[in-house]
């Protein structure tokens, strides 16, 4: 059986200031507090007989505290009754009695406490943990929940975040992203926040078990040497001259993405150094005489390249270059008013195409897979990428070699 004593607990108690009574409940070894509204002297307290004593309110004291021991005994005395207590822990009663004692105010904690949990809540602190570029995506997928689920998506648990809801919200995502792989990331997002709240204990219930998240195989996103050198090659139309000359240099760097194209700003001893947006992680690539006549003809002013002296930001700039590159091929004037047709070489391509043919072109020439990796920042930072950190002229001669065969034939 459970045991209860009233306790003034005056640990945490200035010196003349009175102190809270509590109610004691100790069970298998260990003991839960109540707080009760008694606040009282050390003087106004007869511990031997549980009674307030020189208090100028102490008779209703202590028909108020008469009470609540009440109240405790009789919901002890019930779940000692149904077989409950045994299987219960003192924090377990404490509970218990909160709710006899005080149902409106126990109710308005627990509610804070789901608040403070819900799923919404815990996602969007997640995204305001991680870097910018990070942080937008995962507010991407926060606006898709929102069209999904609308105004209830606030007041969900993660134990309303089922296969059923996961299923849903998959479908719900077909019209806007008919590609699976595209609509994994935002379920990958939502899985990520589960697994933190996994580990910080906040929730035991893990849909993913059952729901699983599957890539397809993606369509191919390279060119073959004959192609690309028909690419670099071909005469295409002035204002699209441009965005052929930025897919080369891209792939001349390496298949350096656009975001990291657009943000360089030097050339330091016939290289560029910088920290890549998706991983923060440094890189160093060796500008070749191709690349640096390239560089020159589109010098910037605040940057390397003046890309982001036109246009307003990188994505800007890459939904623009990837709409002429994927017009590139013949074009030719139909009807009165001359409109243009084009017969695009390449329909699919985009600047992703150059980071692609160039690892494909890489291991063509039976160069490893290790320094392939580490050429385009594929490494995990462990103790071998470190050591291959010192010897970039492994990646330098790789690049070289690439550059060679595609733009010259040379092997």
């Amino acid at each position: 059986m459970a045991r209860t004593k009233f306790f003034l607990d005056t640990r945490r108690t200035k010196p003349g200031s009175p102190s809270v009574l509590k109610v004691a409940i100790g069970h298998r070894d260990k003991t839960s507090y109540i707080s009760t509204d008694a606040r009282l002297l050390p003087t106004q307290w007869d511990c031997g007989q549980s009674m307030v004593v020189n208090h100028p309110e102490q008779k209703v004291l202590n028909l108020y505290l008469m009470g609540i021991m009440q109240q405790v005994e009789r919901t002890i005395f019930i779940l000692a009754d149904a077989g409950s207590l045994q299987s219960m822990t003192a924090n377990d009663i404490k509970l218990e009695i909160e709710r006899k004692l005080n149902p409106s105010k126990v109710e308005a904690k627990e509610q804070a406490e789901r608040r403070k949990n819900l799923f919404v809540r815990r996602y969007l602190a997640f995204a305001d943990s991680k870097k910018p570029s990070t942080k937008r995506i995962y507010m991407d997928t926060y606006k898709r929940m929102v069209e999904f689920a609308g105004k209830k998506l606030e007041t969900l648990a993660f134990e309303d975040i089922t296969k059923e809801w996961l299923t849903k919200f998959d479908s719900h995502l077909i019209p806007q992203s008919p590609s699976k792989n595209a609509r994994n990331i935002h379920l990958r997002n939502i899985r990520a926040v589960f697994n933190e709240a996994l580990d910080d204990e906040i929730t035991t219930f893990y849909p993913f078990r059952r729901f699983s998240i599957r890539n397809v195989a993606t369509a191919k996103r390279n060119l073959k040497v004959e192609e690309l050198r028909k690419f670099f090659n071909y005469p295409c139309e002035k204002h699209a001259q441009q965005y052929l000359d930025m897919f080369k240099l891209m792939f001349m760097l390496l298949g350096i993405n656009a975001i990291d194209l657009c943000n360089l700003t030097a050339i330091v001893d016939g290289r560029v150094e910088f920290h890549r947006a998706k991983t923060n992680r440094l890189y160093s690539i060796k500008v070749e005489p191709e690349a640096l006549e390239i560089i020159n003809r589109y010098r910037g002013e605040k940057w390397l390249l003046n890309i982001l002296d036109r246009y307003k930001d990188y994505k800007d700039y890459t939904k623009r270059m990837n709409r002429a590159l994927k017009k590139i091929g013949p074009v030719k004037r139909v009807g009165r008013g001359g409109k243009k047709e084009y017969e695009p070489l390449f329909p699919q391509i985009s600047t992703y195409w150059a980071r692609h043919s160039w690892a494909t072109i890489a291991a063509s020439l039976d160069i490893p897979k290790d320094t392939i990796a580490h050429a385009l920042g594929h490494g995990n930072n462990t103790v071998t990428d470190i050591y291959i950190d010192f010897d970039q002229s492994k990646v330098d001669e790789a690049n070289r070699k690439v550059l060679d065969w595609v733009l010259y034939g040379k092997k």
